[in-house]
């Protein structure tokens, strides 16, 4: 019995030998660039460090330096004001626009293209147009159409009420193609009859969209819904590039701060503090994301 069980053993090693091979390097790149700096900063997090080399234990020190600095509360509270906006404007829009490709039925691949094209564009590319674009005096393209309009330029980015509004609204654009192949792709899978069956009930465009793709694609949007958190809570690029977190802070996200930390201050035990930090609670919300998937799975 035993012999058998060690034969079967040999033969599934040999079957699954050649994927570990395929496997390896991928296993090989995570472990240089994900694990092993995630596991060294969160035990770099509890010394004293000289630039990047640690020097003296100082236990909890560092978190209680970072969680205790008056820009902590108000960093937190902007990127979750980046999560609220991105959920507002972001969400809901590639929805609509995958939902209208998939209705009509001409010029369908060019809508595609055209909608996608955004993506391509690389971030800070993307990031430095939208900053020209709002730059508060005549020379900006929307305040060039506000001056076309006889109205005074506006302050935009430097309005701190709305920076983070504003960046926001630069994020979409950016992303909003992706996003929206996405769901396309989601609606592919939804079966004609069931939209044939609703036709035949009398069932109209927005009845069908209700009780026929909605829920068809539900899975997929909460998913994403949940993607979308994660995502964003780790901003960093845009308001680095579009306003340095500007105005008096409005727009500066925790990631930023943790950049300040590690490569502005020269503050790197506060960084990988900060950085275990933001860890656990996307750990937190990525352990609620494979809950939720594994539900839509049972579900599908």
């Amino acid at each position: 019995m035993r012999k058998m069980l060690k034969t079967k053993r040999i033969q599934r090693l040999k079957r699954e030998s050649g994927a570990w091979l395929l496997l390896l390097p991928l296993v090989l790149l995570m472990y240089l660039f994900v694990w092993r700096p995630t596991i060294m900063g969160g035990i770099w997090s509890f010394f004293e460090m000289k630039g990047y080399t640690p020097t003296e234990f100082i236990g909890f020190t560092n978190y209680i330096d970072v969680i205790t600095n008056t820009d902590f509360i108000p960093l937190l509270m902007n990127t979750m004001k980046y999560v609220v906006w991105s959920l507002v404007i972001g969400f809901i829009p590639p929805v609509i626009l995958a939902i209208m490709i998939n209705e009509i039925m001409h010029f369908k691949s060019g809508f595609k293209v055209l909608i996608y094209l955004p993506a391509v564009i690389p971030g800070i590319a993307a990031n430095l147009m939208w900053y020209f674009m709002y730059y508060p005096d005549e020379s900006g393209l929307l305040n060039q159409i506000l001056i076309f309009f006889e109205k005074q330029p506006y302050i935009w980015l430097n309005d701190a009420r709305f920076t983070i509004l504003y960046i926001v609204i630069a994020m979409t654009w950016s992303g909003i193609g992706g996003t929206m192949i996405l769901y396309y792709s989601a609606l592919q899978s939804v079966q004609l009859d069931i939209y044939e069956a609703a036709t035949i009930d009398g069932a109209g465009m927005f009845r069908r969209l209700w009780h026929v793709t909605i829920p068809q694609i539900s899975g997929i949007l909460l998913l994403s819904f949940i993607n979308q958190i994660i995502g964003v809570f780790q901003v960093l690029d845009q308001p680095m590039v579009m306003t340095q977190g500007g105005p008096n802070n409005a727009s500066a996200s925790i990631g930023f701060q943790l950049y300040k930390y590690g490569f502005v201050n020269g503050r790197a035990g506060h960084a990988m503090a900060l950085g275990v930090i933001i860890f656990v609670i996307l750990l937190i919300a990525t352990i609620f994301y494979f809950k939720l998937n594994k539900k839509v799975e049972d579900n599908l």
